[in-house]
């Protein structure tokens, strides 16, 4: 067992944090994949509403968020997700703001996860891309969420009041930044992963080439696929 990587026999649950519709399946898709194969239980926690995400100009925002949706849901499905929740922030103006906390927070008390995987807050990504504010805020307020949020009872007592109990999150799998400590072989799911991709039409569907451009860039020097994460383990 790879340092890092939970044994299969011990933690079972997992919440994967993310800005918009597709971006859970970029960031941990292949290792959700993988895991399930191994009895994990895997949820989605999808922060926006996905509503900016065209260069059409007269794209309807609505039919957009409503199809991004039932997108997302597919792809979850075709990776063995067992549920997928939508929190419908506005799309490009997230805000790492007490809100959105309480919101990751309580889905933290509620499913109980061992492991929380989410986006990196690193600004520039190896000096060529930068990395969406939104994914920035998700990342922060997830990794808030868990340390120490949902831990201490004194934070969003009213989660308490409604029946939940604090909760402590053993790992965190921070994906899409400059650092990393951990790379899960996903070789095995690779053409899994970007057939739930591929399930994003809005996003893919007219961008002949893409994902299969997407496939060769994300191939190792050996040829193999791997989803690289940076693990913090938590004391319990």
């Amino acid at each position: 067992m790879t340092s890092g990587e939970l044994s299969q026999n011990s933690l079972k649950r997992a919440l994967v944090v993310a800005a918009h519709p597709d971006d859970p399946d970029f960031g941990a898709g292949g290792t959700a994949a993988l895991w399930t194969r191994d009895g994990w239980e895997f949820f989605y926690l999808v922060c926006t509403n996905g509503a900016k995400g065209s260069s059409n100009p007269e794209t309807d925002p609505e039919a957009l968020i409503l199809a991004r949706q039932e997108e997302q849901r597919r792809a979850a499905q075709a990776l063995g997700v067992t549920d997928v929740f939508f929190l419908n922030h506005e799309d490009g103006e997230l805000a790492p703001d007490r809100e959105l906390l309480g919101e990751v927070v309580w889905h933290i008390r509620k499913l109980r996860p061992d492991a929380v995987f989410t986006h990196s807050t690193d600004m520039i990504i190896s000096n060529r891309w930068i990395n969406h504010m939104d994914h920035r805020a998700t990342g922060l307020t997830a990794v808030d969420a868990v340390y120490p949020t949902a831990r201490d009872a004194l934070n969003f007592p009213e989660h308490l009041a409604g029946g939940l109990s604090t909760h402590k999150v053993r790992w965190i799998y921070i994906w899409g930044g400059n650092q990393s400590t951990l790379d899960v072989d996903i070789t095995d799911v690779m053409d899994l992963k970007v057939q739930a991709l591929m399930l994003h039409q809005s996003q893919f569907g007219a961008r002949e080439g893409f994902l299969q451009r997407i496939k060769e860039r994300w191939a190792d020097e050996d040829g193999r696929y791997r989803e690289k994460f940076q693990v913090v383990e938590l004391q319990m």
